[in-house]
């Protein structure tokens, strides 16, 4: 049976939310690899919206195993907050699992995302200082507190003593913030724990018994290919591997489990935060895609940045991700444009042109893009039930993506709801 990974192209914010919950309708087990809260899916369920941030889409289907990787770090305050409420909206958690490899946040990474970004000033990094990098940070530094850690309470409390005492000189004597109550935050996350106790079990077994029963699996992450560590315009990237690959060390499978590998993009390109944005439209056409497509962040509410469609990046994603498809998102917000752009390749300051995504975050903005431009469209395609429905105009679109980004164009999003989807 299929094992699918759902993998973002652009900047995050692709719409994989939706992607997600239908793959995720026809999966036994749905599975989470990497990330923290600092990112969310929106689905669409029976007109019923869901903001999810840490806990798996397959949530929303009563018999399907969901499963928290390795790769994650989970908030446990949030986390217990997205549990509540589900719960309150009769979605029931029980098939719900967390591996005890996962990094906790603990409450001195938020304070320090928040005071490292304070002290980079105008060249902040744009986080959305929920304590994500700090806790990677700890990972790595091989300081961190685990969920295994979070459910015995005595490793616990000699943990929190240990890292925190570092934790609080650092606020402290280099930021000049305040200390944190060691006790106190011993006796908060020692709750926290028993709460999770129940969820905790090991995801790399879990996930490989699935595969050899023979189980439909589906891989989500959070935020996309452009926000990887390694591939994406670093700095202004997340501190993870939101890249098919990472999905594997993520949840603690090999790469053969894999099966079939879908990106996910938009119509056109978003972005949040800081970076360099090649198609970036800061003008009328900008603010209507952003109206129009409600291009707000689920996790903060930020407006996005608005462009268009980028084929350099996608082409990249593409790549780096072994896509096998594509799933093309809100085709609808374009409509009412007199003229559609696409960018097929970068223009460097010597002149020359480029079709390649560049590697560092300095060959990047001396770049400017080139554009084709297609006639636009002005029907309402909401109601499009199969690629044949669609007007020749966006038909013509999507097929000169495929062509550009060199990969099939497997589903057409034409509105927010789930049924509103064209699958070829």
């Amino acid at each position: 049976m299929p094992s699918n990974i759902v993998v973002g192209t652009q900047w995050g914010d692709e719409g994989k939310g939706k992607i997600i919950d239908i793959i995720s309708s026809r999966a036994d087990v749905v599975v989470r690899s990497q990330g923290g809260n600092n990112a969310g899916h929106t689905v669409v369920n029976n007109g019923e919206v869901y903001k999810l941030h840490l806990i798996p889409s397959g949530i929303l289907y009563k018999d399907t195993l969901c499963l928290i990787g390795a790769g994650v770090v989970l908030d446990p305050k949030d986390f217990i907050g997205e549990l509540d409420s589900l719960e309150a909206r009769g979605v029931s958690t029980k098939n719900l699992k967390i591996d005890p490899r996962a990094h906790v946040v603990m409450p001195w990474h938020i304070a320090l995302d928040g005071l490292s970004e304070a002290f980079r000033g105008g060249k902040d990094i744009g986080t959305t200082k929920r304590g994500i990098g700090p806790t990677y940070m700890d990972k790595y530094e091989r300081c961190g507190i685990r969920v295994y850690d979070l459910v015995h309470p005595d490793v616990l409390a000699e943990k929190v003593q240990s890292t925190g005492k570092l934790k609080n000189k650092i606020i402290t004597e280099v930021y000049g913030g305040e200390a944190f109550d060691l006790d106190a935050v011993t006796a908060e996350y020692t709750e926290y724990g028993k709460r999770l106790l129940p969820y905790v079990d090991d995801v790399s077994v879990l996930t490989f018994d699935a595969y050899k029963a023979g189980k439909t699996i589906m891989f989500e992450g959070a935020q996309a290919t452009l926000l990887d560590i390694d591939f994406g315009t670093y700095p202004y990237v997340t501190s993870s591997h939101p890249l098919s690959a990472g999905v594997c060390v993520g949840t603690g499978v090999g790469p053969k489990v894999i099966t079939n590998v879908i990106g996910v993009a938009k119509a056109y390109t978003t972005r949040v935060g800081k970076g360099p944005f090649p198609t970036e439209l800061n003008d009328e056409i900008g603010n209507q895609i952003r109206e129009v497509g409600g291009e707000f962040g689920t996790t903060t509410g930020r407006p996005r940045r608005t462009g268009w469609f980028d084929a350099v990046i996608v082409r990249h994603s593409v790549r780096v991700n072994g896509l096998d498809s594509l799933a093309i998102n809100k085709l609808d917000t374009l409509a009412n444009l007199d003229t559609l752009k696409v960018c097929v390749a970068y223009k460097k300051p010597d002149g020359s042109v480029t079709e390649n995504f560049p590697a560092t975050l300095e060959e990047l903005e001396g770049c400017t893009p080139v554009y084709e431009e297609f006639p636009g469209f002005t029907e309402d395609i909401s109601a499009c039930r199969s690629f044949d429905e669609l007007p020749e105009n966006c038909k013509k679109y999507i097929a000169r993506l495929e062509e550009l980004v060199g990969c099939h164009v497997s589903m057409v999003g034409v509105g927010p709801d789930r049924a509103q989807i064209i699958e070829r």
